[in-house]
């Protein structure tokens, strides 16, 4: 009976995570306002550092049980943080791509289609990566795999640097720092 309970409540604050996420990303930038100016760094090896399995497993031995959740809800927040922003860079990479759709040069349009598409997986992937990561919240001994979140998002970033580079040589568009 308490499992279904708890079943049901995942269930529903999951639709709700997935229905604000959703509503955040809805179109909201304005037409004057520069994209590429929205889009917030992240900082690819300190995100490579927390998802790390390895690190994990040292924190584990190295901590008692108590110190470990402290300092492993700590970690999943920061997580959180990066996949968050991950998400919100990839809702902007989707109007930057669609922008770029309608150019004339067939290598900027594959480049704009690449980039959308790369852009919604890497949004789709990261509303799944914080629903975890906020049912790890409660229960830190759980595993967790935001890996596909930063392999997506570099996957992103090098789809927006090439269409960053195809439309304007001088200016790429950078969404990470290594």
């Amino acid at each position: 009976m308490s499992l279904a309970i708890v079943l049901v409540v995942v269930a529903v604050l999951s639709l709700v995570v997935i229905f604000l996420f959703a509503r955040s990303r809805s179109l909201q930038i304005s037409e004057g306002a520069s994209l590429a100016a929205r889009i917030q760094p992240i900082d690819v090896e300190a995100f490579r550092n927390l998802i790390d399995p390895a690190e994990d497993e040292y924190l584990r031995r190295r901590l008692s049980g108590t110190e470990f959740r402290t300092v492993q809800r700590k970690r999943l927040r920061a997580m959180a943080a990066y996949v968050w922003t991950a998400g919100q860079n990839a809702g902007v990479l989707v109007r930057i791509g669609q922008h770029a759709l309608a150019a004339s040069d067939a290598q900027t349009v594959e480049a704009a289609r690449q980039l959308v598409d790369n852009a919604l997986l890497l949004r789709r992937n990261a509303t799944f990566a914080l629903l975890r990561i906020y049912i790890a919240l409660a229960w830190p001994n759980s595993g967790l795999a935001a890996g596909q979140v930063l392999s997506g998002y570099e996957r992103v970033n090098g789809s927006a640097m090439l269409l960053g580079r195809l439309q304007n040589p001088a200016a790429p568009v950078r969404i990470a720092t290594w």
